[in-house]
């Protein structure tokens, strides 16, 4: 016997039992989007690696350590895309969406990073991303977080997660801020780790967002980003701010909430809950207008976020109840005798087309009747469709309950039709 071939680790299957809940959140992703007005963009899971070297950062744990990168039969340098933004700028630039236009756009889909799995983090993932691009006011903003705000009480979760704020300010003011960080560290070069050692001249914002222990208290020392933001910029926060205030949107100004990429400018936020254990980040975005420019395009405005699917997926199988009836089949056909299994197949067929929307399993592979009964109530169909070798001489069909205390009956083929339309309102 040949040995079993397993799956990478860290890149896991999505079995029958776990899919209710990912289409559940699909669906109520699709219809949210739809409701807002943003328009669905596919990109390639394969990118130039120099996509994301640009975009991303040679200097960054992603680039460094982390990135699936290869070279092709042309010599060329190719990446598994470990995040959607860099993707999605490249394909409005690359085809023209950008000029003169605002462009609403959402995605998702697999993302591929090598690192160490664990619960909540995995080497394949899934997002789901939101771009906006050609509107640089606070409004935008505002609508995003919105969005976000109204997905959580759709999917029963706003208890369970909680807003983080803050702003980066414009890159001028960044860069004069950045020169004043790397002199209070420099100045408290002995208590920094090895990471904020290395980051300390390429990234000095990300020590800020340290999970060292050890360097909490110097961090929150540190010299505060918001008392050095340009007019402009304060402006813009406050805004942002005003909007949530009078939608009622709870939120927390967090200082040490970074985004270490030069790009990046403005606006910066996070949904964060705290019954996922260290991974507690389930949607993060922000204003990234430099970023255009930095890949090819025309300066211009641009703001997103992205949310992780296990994660979210992970908080409604623990913390809600999923609707799982609508993807479960309604009726199961049982067929048992002699040229049941030709007319069943056949009747199936003329069923669908009369009832829109039915979802109606058909017994395949033989077995007795008992057998059959027992695999339709592990369907967990609401209802059986018995035909037998009398039914099939009679034209008649056996309807059955599965789930409620009512009695089968025996219908021609025009009273089952009208007996579905009349149940599942079609």
């Amino acid at each position: 016997m040949s040995k079993k071939i397993q799956a990478i680790r860290g890149m896991n299957d999505l079995l029958p039992e776990q899919s209710p809940t990912w289409l559940y959140l699909e669906g109520t992703v699709l219809r949210l989007m739809g409701a807002y007005g943003y328009d669905q963009v596919r990109m390639p899971i394969v990118e130039m690696t120099e996509l994301f070297k640009r975009s991303i950062g040679e200097v960054t744990d992603i680039v460094e350590k982390e990135m699936y990168t290869f070279d092709d039969r042309n010599g060329d340098s190719l990446t598994l895309r470990p995040e959607g933004t860099a993707g999605c700028v490249r394909a409005a630039i690359e085809n023209g969406l950008l000029h003169n236009q605002v462009q609403r756009l959402w995605y998702t889909g697999p993302m591929f990073r090598h690192e160490r799995p664990q619960k909540g983090r995995y080497r394949q993932f899934h997002q789901i991303g939101v771009e906006a691009f050609g509107l640089d006011g606070p409004d935008i903003d505002a609508e995003l977080i919105l969005m976000t705000a109204r997905l959580w009480r759709t999917l029963g979760l706003s208890e369970f997660v909680s807003l983080e704020l803050n702003t980066l300010g414009s890159s001028e003011a960044r860069v004069a801020y950045r020169a004043i960080l790397v002199d209070y560290f420099k100045s408290h070069y002995d208590q920094l780790d090895e990471d904020s050692r290395r980051r300390l001249e390429s990234n000095p914002l990300r020590i800020l967002d340290t999970k060292n222990p050890e360097m909490q208290a110097l961090c929150e020392a540190a010299p505060k980003l918001m008392e050095h933001l340009d007019a402009p910029s304060r402006e813009h926060f406050a805004a942002l701010c005003a909007f949530l205030d009078d939608a009622g949107i709870a939120y927390r100004v967090n200082p040490r909430l970074v985004r270490g990429l030069d790009y990046y400018s403005k606006t910066v936020f996070e949904w964060v809950t705290d019954k996922l254990g260290a991974q507690g980040t389930v949607c993060a975005g922000g204003r990234y207008d430099g970023l255009l420019e930095q890949l090819g395009g025309k300066p211009g405005s641009a703001v997103g976020f992205a949310m992780g699917v296990e994660r979210l997926v992970a908080l409604l199988d623990e913390l809600t109840e999923v609707p799982r009836g609508q993807y479960r089949p309604q009726l199961y056909l049982a067929l048992a005798g002699t040229g049941t299994e030709r007319a069943g197949l056949q009747l199936a067929e003329r069923l669908r087309d009369a009832v829109p929307g039915l979802r109606l399993q058909t017994h395949c592979g033989g077995g007795s009747f008992k057998s059959q009964m027992k695999r339709a109530d592990k369907s967990g169909a609401e209802w059986a469709l018995i035909i037998g070798e009398q039914e099939l001489a009679e034209g008649r069909v056996v309807f059955k309950p599965l789930r409620s205390e009512g009695e089968q009956e025996r219908l021609d083929e025009a009273g089952l039709i009208a007996r579905l339309q009349g149940l599942l309102g079609a």
